[in-house]
């Protein structure tokens, strides 16, 4: 194994509006489980198990942070790593913060940066272990290794590696000259590259050096490289997040790393991965790279089918039934229910858009909404008034803040609650309750060993989440 540091990258930006309705811009697919019981995230991060590495470092925007600090927290993970995007500015700029970044914490030269994105499905994950250290060699040498899929099939959903003249390498491990990036292709070109051999699917992930990765791109996009040394020269450390200098990065050029350094550089070279991958990038993938049951269905939650044949039924919160119907895929959440053909979820996209132009809340958040101090689910709504049912974790509290438009009543289902209201502290129990009156300054916090479980009635002429004024807050949102 190679002495030189290798920091592995995780990419957990973007929406996946394709899986809606589980997936929402707010929560993406990369946070959900849907293949097990991690989630994609942690399954990246899990996938490194074995391999010399330093811990991850997760690249994703503001919105996101308190999700990805408490799944990187799950699996002991969470060491002050967290690059946060103060807007989206696609993979090039992305990864260029993560090789300034591990060039300035190296200690052994100049580091390897494997880059990964945090919403693909790996199913042999020893193959891919094994393709990321026969690829270190080539990374080393200062090479620029892009990962091709072997294909099964013609997909049209992916993008091309044509791969060119072989490069010599080591041992039993075989690369390629990237001969050229092809966009997605119909289905008659896609069959024609499967066909001939010379082609892979564009994987997305990657493995240089930091600085060779820097070099490149300060040949063939300076403005890129410049505006991601200004953000990174007054990074702030705050809990577990780095800030890079917003006015700098948001002056950055938005492009792709295939478009800004691997399409133009003459060290990009592809190692073929045959790994069983997915970026599960629709419904009918998810079906497809799941367990079926013998009539072809996939069932998640509580579902009971009957004369049902290859379909993705999907139950989040009570039963779903189905009978006499095919090839259909069927996504129930607490507030949304998908029911498509199997053969057309690639209009999911479109839905998603229309319930956006409607002016409708579906496609943004979930009615249960997690904070970094737990989370909420919004149980009923009406004129003037709001139910939540609130869940604090133990040893954790909201902010001290104030509402200029709404009072709150809080009523305790579990454990113990810690109530200060203008400076007056009260511990109530299971089947106490307090009055917030509108205007006062409060907090509430779970001093004990055992989730907090309440139930919050808010009314008043406005309650939506940003009538808020925050005084105090330990996760730094004031």
């Amino acid at each position: 194994m190679s002495q030189t540091t290798l920091y592995p990258v995780v990419m957990a930006g973007g929406s996946g509006s394709r899986l809606w309705p589980l997936s929402r811009v707010l929560y993406p697919k990369q946070f959900l489980c849907l293949k097990g019981d991690l989630t994609m995230l942690q399954t990246t991060i899990r996938r490194l198990n074995g391999m010399e590495c330093e811990s991850p470092v997760v690249i994703c925007n503001e919105q996101h942070r308190f999700i990805v600090a408490e799944q990187l927290r799950q699996l002991n993970k969470l060491t002050g790593n967290i690059i946060l995007e103060p807007a989206g500015r696609n993979t090039a700029p992305a990864i260029a913060l993560a090789a300034l970044a591990a060039l300035q914490h190296s200690q052994n030269g100049d580091p390897l940066i494997l880059v990964l994105a945090a919403d693909h499905v790996i199913t042999d994950e020893e193959a891919f272990r094994h393709a990321v250290r026969d690829a270190i060699t080539y990374a080393e040498a200062g090479k620029l290794v892009t990962f091709g899929i072997v294909p099964d099939l013609p997909e049209t959903g992916y993008g091309y590696i044509r791969r060119g003249d072989i490069v010599a390498g080591v041992h039993d491990s075989v690369a390629f000259n990237v001969a050229q990036f092809v966009e997605k292709p119909n289905l008659e070109i896609a069959q024609a590259y499967v066909d001939s051999g010379d082609y892979y699917w564009n994987s997305g992930m990657f493995l240089f050096r930091a600085g060779r990765y820097l070099e490149e791109l300060k040949k063939f996009r300076p403005n890129i490289l410049q505006s991601c040394e200004k953000a990174m020269s007054t990074v702030a450390q705050d809990l577990n997040f780095i800030r890079v200098d917003e006015e700098a990065f948001l002056s950055c050029p938005e492009e792709s790393v295939d478009y800004a350094v691997m399409e133009l550089t003459a060290d990009a070279i592809v190692m073929p991965m045959d790994v069983g991958w997915s970026d599960v990038g629709s419904w009918s993938s998810l079906w497809e790279i799941s367990a079926h049951t013998a009539e072809g269905n996939v069932h998640h939650g509580d579902v009971i089918s009957h004369k049902t044949q290859n379909s993705y039924i999907y139950a989040e919160s009570g039963l779903v039934t189905t009978i006499g119907v095919k090839d259909l895929v069927v996504v129930q959440t607490k507030d949304a229910v998908l029911i498509a053909n199997r053969n057309a979820v690639q209009d999911v996209k479109k839905m998603v858009e229309q319930i956006k132009a409607d002016g409708r809340h579906e496609h943004h958040i979930h009615r249960e909404v997690y904070r970094p101090w737990g989370k909420y689910d919004s149980i009923d709504a009406g004129d003037r008034y709001q139910v939540k049912r609130i869940t604090v974790k133990p040893g954790e509290g909201l902010s001290v803040q104030m509402h200029h438009h709404r009072a709150e009543h809080w009523v305790v289902v579990a454990g113990t609650a810690k109530v200060t209201i203008d400076g007056e502290i009260k511990l109530l129990g299971e089947n106490e309750s307090v009055f917030i009156p509108l205007g006062a300054i409060h907090c509430l916090e779970n001093p004990g060993k055992i989730p907090l479980d309440l139930i919050e009635v808010r009314s008043g002429s406005y309650l939506e989440e940003d009538d808020v004024v925050r005084f105090e807050d330990r996760y730094g949102r004031v």
